[in-house]
């Protein structure tokens, strides 16, 4: 009878039926907003944010030049902060890109290859404004705080 218990319990965690809170589920770690350390805007609210991911803002709010940095549309990283940041679907982005892009209107924002080109593409162009994982943070770029 024990052997049976244990088997099952073995099942139902290898189904992933564990409740969300238990320990034998990983974390997803946290996506933040990172900017160049001379912008003097320290926190965003989400439609300003979603405008300029859209690539509708070109400027920051005093003024200053934007200059966006996003990961491919295939990007884990990139969808999760779509999705959780933006309320927007990756390719409702790129759809929105792809159209001011053919209608001479806008332009699409920079593509980096992973979070370490992000890093340092936001660390040195001024201006910037991308996303990273926490664990991808340092003292050269800044954290923007969305409402």
């Amino acid at each position: 009878m024990r052997r049976l218990s244990l088997l099952a319990l073995a099942t139902v965690m290898l189904a992933g039926l564990l409740p969300a809170g238990s320990p034998a589920i990983a974390q997803e770690a946290q996506i933040l907003l990172v900017a160049h350390p001379d912008v003097n805007t320290r926190q965003l609210k989400r439609d300003t944010t979603r405008a300029i991911f859209a690539m509708r803002q070109r400027t920051w709010p005093n003024g200053q030049a934007l200059r966006v940095f996003v990961l491919d549309n295939n990007h884990p990283v990139h969808a999760r902060f779509a999705k959780e940041q933006l309320a927007v679907y990756p390719h409702q982005l790129q759809l929105a890109w792809d159209r001011m892009v053919f209608s001479g209107t806008g332009q699409a924002p920079d593509r980096v290859r992973d979070q370490a080109e992000m890093r340092e593409q936001v660390a040195t162009t001024p201006g910037a404004l991308g996303y990273l994982e926490r664990e991808y943070l340092d003292d050269r770029v800044q954290v923007i705080s969305m409402e």
